[in-house]
Protein backbone atom coordinates (compact mmCIF):
# COMPACT_ATOMS: atom_id res chain seq x y z
CA UNK A 1 0.00 0.00 0.00
CA UNK A 2 2.49 2.17 0.96
CA UNK A 3 4.56 1.47 -2.62
CA UNK A 4 1.40 2.48 -4.68
CA UNK A 5 0.94 5.99 -2.22
CA UNK A 6 5.44 6.93 -3.32
CA UNK A 7 4.38 5.96 -7.17
CA UNK A 8 1.09 8.44 -7.28
CA UNK A 9 3.65 10.83 -5.65
CA UNK A 10 6.11 10.68 -8.08
CA UNK A 11 2.66 11.19 -10.92
CA UNK A 12 1.68 14.28 -9.35
CA UNK A 13 4.83 16.00 -9.42
CA UNK A 14 5.95 14.89 -13.09
CA UNK A 15 2.26 16.43 -13.74
CA UNK A 16 3.22 19.44 -12.44
CA UNK A 17 6.25 19.90 -15.25
CA UNK A 18 4.62 18.45 -17.88
CA UNK A 19 1.12 18.73 -19.90
CA UNK A 20 -1.67 16.83 -19.88
CA UNK A 21 -0.10 14.70 -22.88
CA UNK A 22 3.18 13.83 -20.43
CA UNK A 23 5.21 15.91 -22.81
CA UNK A 24 7.79 18.35 -20.97
CA UNK A 25 6.38 22.60 -20.37
CA UNK A 26 8.41 24.60 -22.62
CA UNK A 27 11.90 26.69 -21.82
CA UNK A 28 9.78 29.87 -20.73
CA UNK A 29 7.92 28.17 -18.04
CA UNK A 30 10.97 26.81 -16.50
CA UNK A 31 12.82 30.34 -16.64
CA UNK A 32 10.03 32.04 -15.36
CA UNK A 33 9.68 29.74 -12.25
CA UNK A 34 13.64 30.28 -11.82
CA UNK A 35 13.23 34.32 -11.71
CA UNK A 36 10.73 33.71 -9.44
CA UNK A 37 13.32 31.65 -7.30
CA UNK A 38 15.84 34.00 -7.56
CA UNK A 39 13.61 37.17 -7.05
CA UNK A 40 12.51 35.76 -3.65
CA UNK A 41 16.25 34.74 -3.21
CA UNK A 42 17.12 38.30 -3.49
CA UNK A 43 14.70 39.84 -1.57
CA UNK A 44 15.79 37.32 1.20
CA UNK A 45 19.29 38.13 1.14
CA UNK A 46 18.58 42.01 0.93
CA UNK A 47 16.19 41.73 4.16
CA UNK A 48 19.14 39.64 5.70
CA UNK A 49 22.15 42.26 4.82
CA UNK A 50 19.91 44.73 5.69
CA UNK A 51 19.54 43.28 9.00
CA UNK A 52 22.64 42.45 9.55
CA UNK A 53 23.99 45.97 8.35
CA UNK A 54 21.67 47.64 11.87
CA UNK A 55 23.22 44.98 14.18
CA UNK A 56 26.71 45.98 12.95
CA UNK A 57 26.18 49.75 13.06
CA UNK A 58 25.16 49.22 16.82
CA UNK A 59 28.24 46.50 17.08
CA UNK A 60 30.41 49.79 15.63
CA UNK A 61 28.70 52.48 17.69
CA UNK A 62 29.11 50.48 21.03
CA UNK A 63 32.86 49.08 19.90
CA UNK A 64 33.29 53.29 19.60
CA UNK A 65 31.80 54.65 22.80
CA UNK A 66 33.81 51.44 24.86
CA UNK A 67 36.88 52.90 22.92
CA UNK A 68 36.15 56.20 24.09
CA UNK A 69 35.82 54.62 27.36
CA UNK A 70 38.72 52.75 27.62
CA UNK A 71 40.95 55.96 26.21
CA UNK A 72 39.54 57.63 28.83
CA UNK A 73 40.74 54.98 31.50
CA UNK A 74 43.73 54.87 30.28
CA UNK A 75 44.27 58.57 30.44
CA UNK A 76 43.12 58.69 34.25
CA UNK A 77 45.06 55.81 35.29
CA UNK A 78 48.18 57.08 33.86
CA UNK A 79 47.48 60.62 35.58
CA UNK A 80 46.63 58.33 38.98
CA UNK A 81 49.86 56.70 38.55
CA UNK A 82 51.55 59.91 38.04
CA UNK A 83 50.04 61.11 41.18
CA UNK A 84 50.41 58.27 43.32
CA UNK A 85 54.17 58.34 42.13
CA UNK A 86 53.94 61.65 44.03
CA UNK A 87 52.27 60.71 46.42
CA UNK A 88 54.30 58.04 47.52
CA UNK A 89 57.62 60.75 47.02
CA UNK A 90 56.39 62.82 49.66
CA UNK A 91 55.21 60.22 51.98
CA UNK A 92 58.76 58.97 52.00
CA UNK A 93 60.01 62.38 52.51
CA UNK A 94 57.56 63.29 55.21
CA UNK A 95 58.27 59.41 56.41
CA UNK A 96 62.01 60.12 57.14
CA UNK A 97 61.27 64.02 58.22
CA UNK A 98 59.27 62.45 61.04
CA UNK A 99 61.73 60.04 61.97
CA UNK A 100 64.30 62.79 62.62
CA UNK A 101 61.55 65.45 64.17
CA UNK A 102 60.37 62.56 66.61
CA UNK A 103 64.51 61.71 67.27
CA UNK A 104 64.71 65.34 67.98
CA UNK A 105 61.80 65.32 70.20
CA UNK A 106 63.15 62.12 72.09
CA UNK A 107 66.54 64.00 72.73
CA UNK A 108 65.22 66.68 73.67
CA UNK A 109 62.51 65.14 76.17
CA UNK A 110 65.47 63.42 77.62
CA UNK A 111 67.68 66.03 77.84
CA UNK A 112 64.71 67.90 79.84
CA UNK A 113 64.84 64.92 82.30
CA UNK A 114 68.79 64.60 82.80
CA UNK A 115 68.03 66.30 86.22
CA UNK A 116 65.42 63.45 87.07
CA UNK A 117 65.73 60.64 89.04
CA UNK A 118 62.69 57.56 89.85
CA UNK A 119 62.18 56.36 93.16
CA UNK A 120 60.22 52.92 93.59
CA UNK A 121 58.83 51.58 96.41
CA UNK A 122 57.61 54.43 98.44
CA UNK A 123 54.39 54.09 100.01
CA UNK A 124 51.87 56.46 99.06
CA UNK A 125 51.46 60.02 101.08
CA UNK A 126 54.58 58.99 103.03
CA UNK A 127 55.67 63.02 101.81
CA UNK A 128 53.50 64.90 103.46
CA UNK A 129 52.56 68.75 102.54
CA UNK A 130 56.25 69.48 101.45
CA UNK A 131 57.37 66.61 98.83
CA UNK A 132 60.45 68.41 97.52
CA UNK A 133 62.22 69.31 101.18
CA UNK A 134 60.66 65.66 102.17
CA UNK A 135 62.72 63.63 99.55
CA UNK A 136 65.61 66.12 99.80
CA UNK A 137 66.18 64.87 103.17
CA UNK A 138 65.39 60.83 102.27
CA UNK A 139 68.02 61.05 99.97
CA UNK A 140 70.41 62.28 102.32
CA UNK A 141 69.52 59.36 104.78
CA UNK A 142 69.29 56.62 101.99
CA UNK A 143 72.48 57.36 100.41
CA UNK A 144 74.58 58.61 103.27
CA UNK A 145 76.75 61.82 104.10
CA UNK A 146 79.74 59.96 102.45
CA UNK A 147 78.14 60.29 98.78
CA UNK A 148 76.23 63.79 100.03
CA UNK A 149 77.80 66.17 101.48
CA UNK A 150 74.37 67.98 102.37
CA UNK A 151 70.88 67.07 101.61
CA UNK A 152 70.60 68.00 97.88
CA UNK A 153 68.41 71.00 96.48
CA UNK A 154 64.72 69.15 95.19
CA UNK A 155 63.43 71.47 92.15
CA UNK A 156 60.15 69.63 92.15
CA UNK A 157 59.25 65.98 93.23
CA UNK A 158 55.34 64.92 92.78
CA UNK A 159 54.34 61.23 92.20
CA UNK A 160 54.16 59.87 88.63
CA UNK A 161 50.97 60.98 86.57
CA UNK A 162 48.52 58.10 87.14
CA UNK A 163 45.71 57.33 89.33
CA UNK A 164 45.97 57.06 92.87
CA UNK A 165 46.23 53.35 93.64
CA UNK A 166 43.96 51.30 95.66
CA UNK A 167 45.14 49.90 99.33
CA UNK A 168 47.00 46.69 98.32
CA UNK A 169 48.48 47.84 95.22
CA UNK A 170 51.84 49.09 94.29
CA UNK A 171 52.20 52.72 94.98
CA UNK A 172 53.05 55.27 92.22
CA UNK A 173 56.89 56.12 91.41
CA UNK A 174 58.36 59.27 92.48
CA UNK A 175 59.98 61.68 90.61
CA UNK A 176 62.30 64.08 91.56
CA UNK A 177 64.16 66.68 89.76
CA UNK A 178 67.35 67.73 91.63
CA UNK A 179 68.75 71.25 91.27
CA UNK A 180 72.21 69.81 90.52
CA UNK A 181 73.06 67.50 87.92
CA UNK A 182 76.40 66.16 89.68
CA UNK A 183 74.15 65.15 92.66
CA UNK A 184 72.06 63.53 90.06
CA UNK A 185 75.20 61.44 89.02
CA UNK A 186 76.47 60.74 92.78
CA UNK A 187 72.96 59.58 93.83
CA UNK A 188 72.67 57.46 90.51
CA UNK A 189 75.77 55.34 91.01
CA UNK A 190 75.32 54.95 94.96
CA UNK A 191 71.88 53.47 93.68
CA UNK A 192 73.56 51.14 90.98
CA UNK A 193 76.16 50.19 93.82
CA UNK A 194 73.72 49.11 96.60
CA UNK A 195 71.20 47.85 94.05
CA UNK A 196 69.05 45.29 96.34
CA UNK A 197 70.37 46.56 99.09
CA UNK A 198 68.27 50.03 99.23
CA UNK A 199 65.78 50.94 102.26
CA UNK A 200 63.96 53.26 103.87
CA UNK A 201 63.02 52.98 107.48
CA UNK A 202 62.90 49.25 106.81
CA UNK A 203 60.81 49.73 103.06
CA UNK A 204 62.92 48.02 100.16
CA UNK A 205 63.43 51.02 97.78
CA UNK A 206 65.01 51.29 94.00
CA UNK A 207 66.39 54.63 92.73
CA UNK A 208 66.85 54.70 88.27
CA UNK A 209 67.23 57.61 85.95
CA UNK A 210 64.39 59.09 84.63
CA UNK A 211 63.66 58.30 80.84
CA UNK A 212 61.30 59.53 78.06
CA UNK A 213 58.62 56.04 77.24
CA UNK A 214 60.35 55.79 74.18
CA UNK A 215 64.24 55.49 75.06
CA UNK A 216 62.54 53.09 78.14
CA UNK A 217 61.06 50.90 75.66
CA UNK A 218 64.46 50.25 74.22
CA UNK A 219 66.32 50.06 77.29
CA UNK A 220 63.70 47.42 78.50
CA UNK A 221 64.61 44.55 75.34
CA UNK A 222 68.03 44.48 77.17
CA UNK A 223 66.27 43.22 80.05
CA UNK A 224 66.74 39.64 80.37
CA UNK A 225 70.28 39.75 78.82
CA UNK A 226 71.67 42.08 81.47
CA UNK A 227 69.92 38.96 83.79
CA UNK A 228 71.74 36.73 82.32
CA UNK A 229 75.24 38.68 81.58
CA UNK A 230 75.18 39.56 85.52
CA UNK A 231 74.69 35.43 86.36
CA UNK A 232 77.73 35.14 84.20
CA UNK A 233 79.70 37.10 86.57
CA UNK A 234 80.16 40.28 84.10
CA UNK A 235 79.46 43.64 84.79
CA UNK A 236 76.80 44.93 81.99
CA UNK A 237 76.20 48.65 81.75
CA UNK A 238 73.51 50.65 79.21
CA UNK A 239 74.62 53.49 77.65
CA UNK A 240 72.52 56.33 76.81
CA UNK A 241 70.03 55.71 75.07
CA UNK A 242 70.30 52.02 74.87
CA UNK A 243 74.04 51.11 74.27
CA UNK A 244 75.39 47.95 75.71
CA UNK A 245 78.53 47.57 77.56
CA UNK A 246 80.44 44.25 78.75
CA UNK A 247 83.11 44.59 81.15
CA UNK A 248 84.63 41.35 80.95
CA UNK A 249 86.18 38.68 83.84
CA UNK A 250 89.63 39.85 82.07
CA UNK A 251 88.58 43.66 82.75
CA UNK A 252 88.05 44.19 78.67
CA UNK A 253 85.38 46.17 77.36
CA UNK A 254 83.25 45.18 74.99
CA UNK A 255 80.24 47.19 73.05
CA UNK A 256 77.25 45.21 72.06
CA UNK A 257 75.24 46.65 69.37
CA UNK A 258 71.78 44.56 69.32
CA UNK A 259 69.94 42.24 71.71
CA UNK A 260 70.28 39.37 68.94
CA UNK A 261 74.06 40.68 69.12
CA UNK A 262 74.30 39.77 73.17
CA UNK A 263 72.30 36.66 72.95
CA UNK A 264 74.48 34.98 70.66
CA UNK A 265 77.69 36.62 72.72
CA UNK A 266 75.73 34.87 76.02
CA UNK A 267 75.22 31.71 73.79
CA UNK A 268 78.98 31.67 73.03
CA UNK A 269 80.23 31.91 76.54
CA UNK A 270 78.01 29.33 77.74
CA UNK A 271 78.95 26.27 75.39
CA UNK A 272 82.90 27.74 75.93
CA UNK A 273 82.24 26.88 79.43
CA UNK A 274 80.77 23.50 79.10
Amino acid sequence: MAAKSAKQGKRDQKAEVCGDDGKDVSMAAIASLLEEHRAALSADFKMTISTLEVKLDQIHATVTEHTSKIASLETYANSQEERTHALETTCAMLTESNAKLLSKVVDLESRSRRNNIRIIGLPESIEGPRPSVFFSELLAEVIGDEVLESPPECDRAHRSLSDKPKPGQRPRPVIVRLHKFQQKEKIIREARAKRGKLYYRGTPIAIYEDYAPEVLEERSKYRQVLSELYKLGLKPSLLFPARLTIVTKEGNRRRIASVAEAKDYIASLRSAED
